[in-house]
């Protein structure tokens, strides 16, 4: 929307103005006030509005990064447009380094969330229609969870022409074609008609200089191309070519014990490669675990001890080819 003034969290933003709001609905035991930090560059020049979000979930630390470099070195003041920056939209479960909010709810399966709903819900609620509204672009930043660490990708619903050219752009080592989860921050954006780049990289509780390069020189990709890039900057070039992955598999731990791999994120493997082993922790057996086709590895289980039917390794079966 290119209107002249914006209406974020019941206040006015001027074209020109820089202001940090607070989205502010709930209180710890102690009573204590939880600020979420809003971060609104609005340039004097009319133009989109982009929303760039991470920490839905409190442990994904990568992603929160992510967003503090583009606060940090100036590159969310737009040439035009309105750029609004939440480096923590989860601060409970930041505050506790925990995925969840108080309450034990996943906050990215409660969207649009209720005025009347769980704390995560209302919270949902007040995010949704105080900020989403405005939104013309959402690049929201993820980490794998647990012990899982993920490759650079985007992720986007096969099919949809408009966030195809936006991961083209945003030009990520991986797009990846994913389904919507129903009641997520994704779906519900798709929902009002809002465009949105889903990355993920790295893991939880854990940051990555060089994932996190990569995903701001996609940020940067994206204001340039939408002629919102500050003059003072240049948008980098992609140091890696953009692989599209269209359909994946998991590959499952047939036993329980250690879990040692032999392969890493963004490797391409060979049907019948020796890509782990899972040994008993009383040494008296050990299997191999063998690539099942040949694939990228978008996802790594880094846990020293693992479950039967834990998942392992996440990797492609099928990529799309270029025109």
């Amino acid at each position: 929307m290119d209107s002249k003034e914006l209406i974020i969290l019941g206040e006015k933003i001027k074209p020109g103005e820089s202001k940090k709001l607070n989205l502010n609905m709930a209180r710890l035991f102690t009573n204590t006030l939880i600020e979420v930090p809003v971060y609104i560059e609005s340039s004097k020049n009319p133009g989109p509005t982009v929303l760039i979000t991470s920490g839905i979930h409190g442990d994904e630390i990568n992603g929160m990064e992510i967003v503090r470099q583009v606060i940090a070195k100036k590159i969310n003041i737009p040439k035009r447009g309105t750029i609004i920056c939440i480096p923590v939209i989860n601060v409970f479960g930041f505050i506790n380094m925990s995925r969840t909010f108080p309450d034990g709810r996943d906050l990215n399966r409660v969207f649009p969330g209720s005025l009347k709903g769980s704390l995560a819900s209302r919270f949902a609620h007040h995010f949704v229609t105080g900020i989403l509204p405005n939104i013309d672009l959402c690049l929201d930043f993820h980490t794998g969870g647990g012990q899982r660490l993920n490759a650079s990708q985007i992720r986007i619903e096969k099919g949809d022409k408009e966030l195809k050219k936006y991961a083209d752009i945003f030009n990520a080592p991986f797009t990846v074609y994913s389904k919507n989860i129903p009641k997520s921050f994704r779906s519900t954006c798709k929902k009002m008609g809002i465009p949105i780049l889903l990355n993920e990289s790295c893991k939880a509780l854990q940051s990555d200089k060089a994932m996190a390069k990569d995903a701001v020189g996609g940020i940067m990709r994206i204001l340039d191309h939408l002629d919102m890039l500050n003059k003072k900057f240049t948008a980098p070039e992609p140091q890696l070519k953009n692989i599209v992955i269209s359909e994946t598999r998991w590959i499952r731990a047939s036993r329980s014990g250690f879990l040692h791999p032999k392969i890493a994120i963004h490797d391409f493997v060979k049907k019948g490669d020796k890509i782990a082993t899972i040994a008993s922790p009383y040494g008296d057996s050990r299997q191999v675990i063998k690539a099942p086709n040949d694939g990228y590895v978008i996802n790594v289980n880094e846990a020293p001890m693992i479950y039967q039917g834990d998942a392992i390794f996440h990797i492609s079966t099928k990529i799309e080819k270029r025109e």
